[in-house]
């Protein structure tokens, strides 16, 4: 259990690798193997995060925006479908196969017709977004649900407990933590489904956010600008997950525990 606590080492260790790869990356850059437009080098790459930070920043908050509007929306939806699912066994299993084929339907052969319907802009990415991280809530909150103690289950119903007290005082308090783990899955993937959404949906919308930036440095052959667009989306992955994850413990400190 010690290894798991925050130590000198999970920072010293982390960064040397960090410079380690620097060190092979700028290698790599002096010794001409790739050429600069192919693989920039990473102090081009740190100029043109400065000298573009102001659009940078503007572009990640609208994705943060958009991951996070996704993310909350999948949330509600999942946990309601997760409360619906967890009533009956029959409801379950006729619903449960459409949601593992609703979660492997390919993304790109879904968003032509998701801007058929709701057309280009925010509204679309955020359904993509929606799309990609609904699964893992379903999940993991409808097996919190029903895995519940049958001596405890026994002992509310020999007490008469109605079917909305075996709810709300032993099924949730007991998906809470498999609730908190889909929540942190469905944050990472909220923001790769916003990116993914901009490509498609989100490309003339008028608030364009990294996957758009990316889109246009693509086309323009700019490996810096991908390369910095890339290490944005990275950092606004890695925010929403510890952000989620932080929030959830906070607003959920009553049912979890100090564990």
């Amino acid at each position: 259990m010690s290894e798991d606590r925050f130590t000198w080492r999970s920072i010293v260790l982390p960064a040397l690798v960090f410079v380690l790869t620097l060190a092979v990356w700028e290698g790599i850059v002096l010794t001409g193997v790739l050429e600069t437009y192919i693989l920039p080098s990473p102090y081009s790459v740190a100029q043109t995060m400065w000298q573009r930070s102001e659009d940078l920043a503007g572009y990640t908050f609208r994705t943060g925006v958009v991951a996070i509007s996704g993310f909350l929306t999948s949330v509600v939806l999942g946990v309601g479908v997760s409360l619906v699912f967890s009533q009956s066994s029959l409801i379950r299993q006729s619903g449960y196969p459409y949601a593992i084929f609703f979660q492997t339907v390919p993304i790109v052969a879904v968003a032509p017709l998701v801007i058929a319907i709701f057309g280009y802009g925010m509204l679309s990415v955020v359904v993509v977004t929606t799309m990609i991280s609904l699964f893992p809530i379903i999940t993991s909150t409808t097996t919190g649900l029903v895995t519940v103690d049958q001596g405890l289950l026994d002992l509310f119903r020999l007490n008469n407990a109605t079917r909305w007290q075996i709810l709300w005082k032993l099924q949730f308090p007991g998906a809470i933590g498999y609730l908190l783990t889909g929540m942190k899955t469905s944050a990472g993937l909220a923001v790769v489904g916003a990116i993914v959404g901009e490509f498609f949906a989100g490309y003339s919308s008028g608030g364009q956010g990294l996957g758009y930036f990316i889109l246009i440095s693509q086309n323009q052959t700019s490996t810096a600008n991908l390369f910095a667009g890339t290490i944005c989306s990275t950092l606004l992955g890695v925010i929403v997950f510890v952000s989620i994850s932080i929030l959830g413990r906070v607003l959920l400190r009553r049912w979890i525990g100090e564990s």
